[in-house]
Parts: structure tokens; C-alpha cells; sequence
């Protein structure tokens, strides 16, 4: 054989193995790019103000954007907010005043998107206890130290003409445990959302305070993560609040749909109370996720002695760059502005 053709032959033969070779390189990156990203994800209790994530998971919208996303309840924002620290978690459904007490401990997380810009919390009273004389030497349960219910009691008492040191604060783990331990008069008083604050009245349980009327501005539950995770994971917590600012919209606009969810999730299937829920979910719920500065502001002056500068715990480039690349107005177009 003319050598010329050997070495043609060899050429084509080596050509080919090497495209077969960079075929194969692509296959396998477009399967680990495919791989969904893992989120791990906590919430400080199954309540209303969780329903953006419940709603972008049933629709798909974590999966459209690449993302495995695990809901893990918490039974506390503060005890969320460690998990968050310790890298437990990615990311945590919780209020501001658990970011400012951990990070006034050392920690340094950042508060990234809000789910509720006002307080939703009434103040309820156990068996034989109407006024603040009943109320003073007694046990207040809180879901744990630092919490919005545990920052919130402050206001509550004060409208009662009482302080902290009135009474004994203790830690009682999520809304069920506070709300049985009030019903049973193993505790004084608590503060619930909904739809604990439902099944309260619906069981008889005394209104001390009712704090939501009032509109306080308060960054009530957030979308919080480590700092330094707002750039080294910049790319999956974008993908995250995509996702959950769309399941945001369709909340808010398929009031069906997003019932059935809360239905499902709160394991509650008294119409009364998922309508009360859904309602006071619509009242309160920033389409855009938009954290409100005020909201801030009135959590730090709830917590003298240390930084007052809300940049310190709140972070909101991302949302400030979704808003920048038109993803705002898409959702509006999309589902309606709200």
C-alpha cells in the first residue's frame, strides 16, 4: 500500500477517535449539567408566609431553574438561623431579628428577599388570664430567643403597660407547641400567626393584643443565607428567587390553586381557616420580594448596642439586579401587576 494512503488512513482514523473522544467530554457535561443544584431550605414554622415556596415547588419553578430544593421545618427562626450559619442549611425562612441577634454573636448572614414587610402576630392569653395584672409574673412562651416572636412580645407587652421583666420568657418550639401550651394554661400567653392565629380563635383562646391592624413595618419573614454565599453562590440563590418570586405571582393570582396548596401543606382542611390564611397571605406578601428599609429599622431599634446599619443584615443586589434585567415586569406581564 502507497505509504501516502497509510498515512491518510492513520490521520482519519486518529481524527475520528479524537472527535468520538470530545463527543463523549460533551455528553458527560451536559449530563452533570443537568444535575439539579441542591438546595437545602428551612422554615421556621409551616405557616402562610411559606406559601411562595410551597407554590414554586407543585408548579415546577425550582426544577425549571436547575434546583433540588428540600423544605426542612425548623420549629424556630433562631434555631434556623444557626443551622444557616453552621452551613446546615442554604438557605432560611426566618425575620430580621434572628439575623441581627446572630450576627451581633458573631455569625454573618444576610437577609436577601422578604416574604412579609409588616408584623403578623396576635398576642393570646391562656385560661384565666384578661388583664395585665394576670398577665405579670407569668410564663410568656416565644418559638425561641431572638425570634420575631420573641422580639415582637416587647411591643405586645408594652401595650399592656408592661416590660420583659414582668414577665418569665420561655422557648416552646413552633406554633402547635405554643398554642397547645397557652389552651392548656401550661403557659400565660404567646404570640401565633396564622393559621395558628385561626385555630386560636376558633378553640376559644383569649386576644390580649392584636398587632396586626396595626401594620407595624417589620421585616416579619425573610429569605436569609450566609454572606459570603450571596457571591459564591450567586448563580443558584438567583435561580432560587426566580423561582420563588414567580410561585409569588401565581399565589397571588390563582387563589385556587394556591388554597389547594396551603390546604396540603398546613394540613388543614377547614375552608374557613385556609381563606383566612390565603387572605391574610395576600395582605401582607410583596410580589417582588422587595424587603422594606422601615421594616429594618424598627427591628434594630428593637435591639440597642450594636451595628444600626441595615446594610450590616439586609442584602438585596440580587433582587436589585433582577429588577434591573426586567424580571419584575416579565412576572407582571405574566400573572398581572399586583
Amino acid at each position: 500500500m502507497h505509504p501516502n494512503r497509510v498515512s491518510r488512513r492513520w490521520y482519519w482514523s486518529w481524527a475520528l477517535a479524537v472527535v468520538a473522544l470530545a463527543l463523549a467530554a460533551s455528553q458527560v457535561s451536559a449530563v452533570r449539567a443537568a444535575e439539579p443544584i441542591e438546595i437545602r431550605a428551612g422554615i421556621a414554622d409551616p405557616v402562610n408566609t411559606v406559601l411562595a415556596w410551597w407554590t414554586a415547588r407543585a408548579a415546577g419553578f425550582y426544577a425549571d431553574q436547575g434546583l433540588k430544593v428540600e423544605i426542612l421545618n425548623m420549629s424556630g427562626g433562631s434555631r434556623g438561623a444557626q443551622e444557616l450559619q453552621a452551613g446546615r442549611l442554604d438557605v432560611m425562612h426566618v425575620g430580621l431579628s434572628s439575623v441581627v441577634k446572630l450576627n451581633r454573636s458573631g455569625g454573618d448572614l444576610r437577609l436577601i428577599a422578604s416574604l412579609s414587610n409588616v408584623i403578623r402576630f396576635t398576642f393570646f392569653s391562656g385560661p384565666g388570664v384578661r388583664t395585665a395584672a394576670d398577665l405579670k409574673g407569668g410564663v410568656v412562651g416565644v418559638s425561641t430567643f431572638g425570634s420575631e416572636s420573641d422580639s415582637t412580645v416587647t411591643l405586645a407587652l408594652q401595650r399592656l403597660g408592661l416590660g420583659r421583666d414582668d414577665v418569665t420568657l420561655k422557648e416552646y418550639g413552633g406554633g402547635p407547641a405554643r398554642l397547645a401550651a397557652v389552651k392548656s394554661g401550661e403557659i400565660k400567653a404567646t404570640a401565633l400567626n396564622e393559621p395558628f392565629t385561626s385555630l386560636a380563635r376558633e378553640a376559644g383562646v383569649n386576644v390580649m393584643v392584636d398587632l396586626v391592624p396595626a401594620q407595624i413595618a417589620w421585616l416579619f419573614s425573610g429569605i436569609t443565607v450566609r454572606h459570603d454565599a450571596v457571591a459564591s453562590r450567586r448563580d443558584a440563590l438567583t435561580r432560587f428567587l426566580k423561582a420563588t418570586i414567580e410561585g409569588n405571582y401565581l399565589a397571588l393570582s390563582d387563589e385556587k390553586r394556591a388554597k389547594e396548596i396551603l390546604a396540603k401543606e398546613l394540613k388543614i382542611s377547614d375552608p374557613r381557616i385556609i381563606d383566612i390564611s390565603y387572605n391574610d397571605f395576600k395582605q401582607q406578601s410583596p410580589p417582588d420580594l422587595e424587603p422594606a428599609r422601615a421594616g429594618a429599622e424598627n427591628i434594630l431599634a428593637q435591639f440597642p448596642g450594636g451595628s444600626a446599619k441595615v446594610d450590616d443584615y439586609v442584602d438585596a443586589g440580587i433582587l436589585d439586579d433582577l429588577k434591573a434585567a426586567g424580571f419584575f415586569a416579565q412576572m407582571q406581564r405574566k400573572y398581572g401587576k399586583r
